[in-house]
């Protein structure tokens, strides 16, 4: 180790470090908020929002497609957000950058479900009710990249994947929170009283995680890793330049790399739950299941998918990021080309719990495999000085390529070719991923001061 090296580890060791469990909260609030936001509202834009913001009466299909396309509105304003956060993240600092993302977020959740109904202002909710999208993908553009760089950059050397599994397990718990949430309020009310009132109280109940994280972030240390960069005047004037310039590379690299996890969770969670309730000739498989009965399993599997992500962390620290996202790639590829036998009707009939419980554990298994060691992973990928801004466009692009149109893609090929379909379409993304990991270097061994 040079002179240079030990002065900047020695640094590194004296600076004042969050302790876990705050690391813990400050980068798992955001990300459970983020999917606790979007199963809400797709959930709400599936089956509320064609009734109370659109004209469900004259044509119901037309309808849902306008709720629909609502949904897609965050995931195409993500990546201007994460240009802007990542732009401050990278100059002023991830505590402050933080904060504010947290609040943009978390207000404009909030205000969704406060919102007028089409009855009582017509267009005019309709359009604040898109403007409000809007607001919450600009917010969530720079949470995900932000919560990571606060795990990992806190993280000791041989603990990066494990520390950067926390925003991970934001992943699951906003999942599990808004599944809960719609299956207690369909328990114990009817379709009437969900329409009048119940589909805004998920969006009201997010105001206390927003609390909860905006009180551990104000009081949480920056970085030590960004303080040493501003202490080595490493610190760029336009961070996006530079990524660009530099690591247009890795960006790619990184979409590709989360994109396949994107599409399994929206394959896994969206259109399986329209596939095992809906029947043929609504959309659906005809698996005869209830919304109650799928919103339970789906419950169930969002446990294993928490466990995978904690043990391909262990792993990922232990024989390296690439070695294991190589072995979900591959085993995604098999996965898309069985599973759709479990989702057949005619091949396991109807009401099949086991079969759907294989598919489901099976599918959020790997998903945690693969989504695990990207908390690490990705970060890695770039320079210290535009490591929030490199990291956070590559995720938030991949969440157009893989997220977006999914629900839409997977229920068009279903319908009109069977659900090998939506197999070939999951394999084709997991292939893409094989394709940019293997392009990757092994960044375990990584100088992340640099």
């Amino acid at each position: 180790m040079s002179a240079v090296e030990a002065t900047t580890e020695n640094k590194l060791q004296a600076a004042a470090r969050d302790s876990v469990k705050t690391v813990i909260a400050a980068s798992m609030v955001g990300t459970a908020i983020e999917f606790y936001d979007f199963y809400a509202y797709g959930t709400a834009a599936a089956n509320y929002f064609p009734h109370i913001f659109f004209s469900a009466k004259d044509n119901p299909t037309v309808a849902l497609l306008m709720s629909l396309l609502t949904f897609a509105i965050a995931f195409i304003a993500r990546p201007l957000g994460s240009l802007v956060f990542g732009h401050f993240g990278d100059r002023m600092g991830r505590k402050t950058t933080l904060v504010v993302s947290l609040m943009t977020m978390g207000i404009g959740t909030f205000l969704i479900g406060c919102l007028p109904t089409y009855d009582q202002a017509g267009v005019f909710a309709v359009a604040i009710l898109c403007l409000l999208r809007f607001i919450q993908g600009i917010g969530l553009g720079g949470e995900w990249s932000g919560a990571a760089l606060v795990a990992t950059e806190n993280a000791p050397e041989n603990k990066r994947a494990l520390y950067g599994s926390f925003p991970e397990l934001g992943a699951p718990i906003g999942f599990f929170l808004s599944n809960g949430t719609y299956f207690l309020l369909e328990t114990f009310n009817d379709s009437d009283a969900m329409l009048a009132w119940g589909w805004r109280v998920p969006f009201l109940l997010s105001a206390v995680l927003v609390i909860i994280g905006l009180v551990v972030r104000v009081h949480m240390e920056e970085t030590p890793i960004f303080r040493l960069a501003q202490e080595q005047k490493k610190v760029v004037k336009s961070p996006l330049t530079e990524v660009f310039r530099k690591s247009w590379k890795q960006v790619l690299q990184a979409t590709f790399l989360v994109a396949v996890t994107y599409t399994l969770f929206y394959t896994l969670a969206t259109w399986s739950l329209a596939w095992g309730t809906k029947e043929q000739g609504e959309g659906g498989g005809g698996l005869g299941f209830t919304n109650q009965e799928y919103l339970l399993m789906l419950m169930i599997a969002i446990c294993v998918f928490a466990a995978f992500i904690v043990i391909s962390c262990v792993n990922a620290d232990k024989w390296g990021r690439k070695r294991v996202i190589i072995t979900s790639s591959v085993l995604l590829v098999v996965f898309a080309a069985l599973f759709p036998f479990l989702l057949n009707g005619e091949i396991v009939g109807q009401r099949n719990f086991f079969a759907n419980m294989v598919f489901l554990c099976v599918g959020f298994a790997l998903m945690g495999t693969a989504f695990g060691p990207i908390g690490a992973f990705l970060p890695e990928l770039f320079d210290a000085n535009v490591r929030y801004s490199g990291s956070g466009i590559g995720y938030n692009l991949a969440a157009i390529v893989g997220a977006a149109f999914v629900p839409t893609i997977a229920t068009w090929l279903s319908s009109h070719w069977g659900v090998h379909s939506v197999g070939i379409y999951l394999g084709v993304m997991a292939l893409c991923c094989l394709v940019a990991v293997l392009s990757c270097k092994e960044t375990k061994d990584v100088d992340f001061t640099k």
